[in-house]
């Protein structure tokens, strides 16, 4: 069963960028903007990104660190933050293990066949990491606005 509204992230470790591990515990103090991509170098994902780079100075000024979450490799992901000048960690979600815990993974049309892919979301935690918000199945143009509105008006 996913994360609810109210609930908290389930422990976990997973690898990061920058040689981190992923673990909800140590953002505790801030809002968390955790958000899960299909996948690196693609358009959407690449101006989503694009979106969260260039507004990441009024997030800091909100309190709120910007994770994003995709089952690429770490390789892929140390890569794409690089050639993007991304400054917010990736999460390698290889195992699906957070995939899971928000139940991202839908089955999807790509070009009139059915796949299994993770679905666009964004999940925002309060700074003692409980859940307050989540967009699913979110379009690109407009959402990161919408995050950064959210996340100003809980401070």
């Amino acid at each position: 069963m996913a994360v609810q509204i109210g609930e908290s992230i389930p422990h976990c470790s997973i690898q990061a960028t920058s040689g981190l591990v992923f673990e909800p515990s140590s953002f505790l103090g801030k809002k968390l903007v955790l958000y899960f991509y299909p996948k690196d170098a693609t358009p959407g994902c690449t101006v989503e990104a694009g979106n969260f780079r260039d507004t990441i100075e009024a997030f800091t000024r909100a309190n709120a660190v910007i994770v994003g979450v995709s089952r690429d490799s770490l390789k892929s992901h140390e890569n794409f933050k690089s050639k993007h000048e991304l400054p917010f960690e990736l999460v390698a979600d290889v195992n699906e293990d957070l995939c899971s815990i928000f139940e991202v993974m839908k089955m999807k049309n790509m070009y009139g066949k059915q796949v299994r892919g993770l679905d666009r979301s964004t999940f925002l935690f309060d700074s003692k990491g409980i859940l307050r918000h989540e967009w699913r199945g979110i379009k690109v143009p407009g959402h990161v606005e919408e995050v950064l509105k959210t996340v100003v008006a809980m401070s």
